[in-house]
């Protein structure tokens, strides 16, 4: 069973996504922020990742640049709601494999999820 990592302050979004990936045979974790995000990255090491740019504290960027320095090969998904291309191009840069903006068509997500998996 492939493990994802939903990371995004927004409870609804985390429970949305967590609902839909369950049924389609992910073992979802979330996290709410970056410390909890980089702690089920250590203890869990999922595949792929749906990480929000903006997060309160440390944000998606940070997020990523941490965890593509301890697990390079997990996959990571941004989420934005801001279609700032600016931070989109400095995502990829980083090691993100893609991106997609809020509000989003689910069945586009689990498209991509399935591409990277």
């Amino acid at each position: 069973m492939k493990k994802l990592l939903v990371v995004d302050d927004q409870y609804g979004i985390r429970v949305l996504l967590n609902e839909i990936l369950q049924k389609d045979g992910y073992a979802v974790y979330q996290a709410a922020n970056g410390v909890q995000a980089l702690s089920i990255v250590k203890e869990e090491n999922p595949e792929l990742i749906l990480l929000d740019m903006k997060i309160p504290g440390m944000d998606g960027l940070e997020i990523l640049r941490r965890i593509k320095v301890t697990h390079p090969d997990i996959k990571v998904i941004m989420m934005t709601a801001y279609g700032e291309l600016n931070l989109i191009n400095e995502a990829i840069e980083l090691g993100a494999v893609s991106y997609f903006s809020k509000p989003f068509d689910i069945d586009d997500v689990r498209q991509v999820i399935r591409e990277h998996l």
